[in-house]
């Protein structure tokens, strides 16, 4: 698939140079600009290239771990799936990225407690 990165890098320089960083806390999903990236890197989609993700870890208010989440359901050890919204929601933790907060577009709602804490000892088992 072709892609155009020049739209995304615009999109990206407005990103950084005008875009207000939005209030986020731990176990929170967004959708997040995260932009055309390369080879089998998850993409956003739609015309501002947005993503629902995880806020996983908050470090400051600029600044977050996120793990990004695809409709797709997958039973491996990279992958972690859960109820959300009326349907299942994949968490793909081979994916989790720093990302600025200034990527953050919404909130759509937040993770439920037990599966936030089963997520956090799936990454566990995944580094270790």
């Amino acid at each position: 698939m072709n892609k155009d990165f020049r739209i995304w890098h615009d999109q990206k320089s407005d990103m950084h140079e005008n875009k207000i960083r939005a209030h986020f806390h731990e176990r929170e999903i967004w959708s997040a600009s995260l932009g055309a990236n390369v080879g089998f890197e998850q993409d956003g989609r739609g015309e501002r290239y947005l993503r629902p993700v995880i806020v996983l870890k908050k470090f400051n208010n600029e600044v977050l771990w996120c793990i990004p989440l695809t409709t797709n359901q997958k039973k491996q050890k990279y992958y972690y799936s859960f109820d959300f919204a009326g349907g299942v929601s994949t968490a793909i933790l081979s994916q989790i990225r720093l990302i600025d907060a200034k990527r953050l577009q919404y909130k759509v709602g937040d993770m439920p407690k037990e599966a936030f804490e089963e997520i956090k000892e799936k990454l566990k088992q995944l580094l270790a």
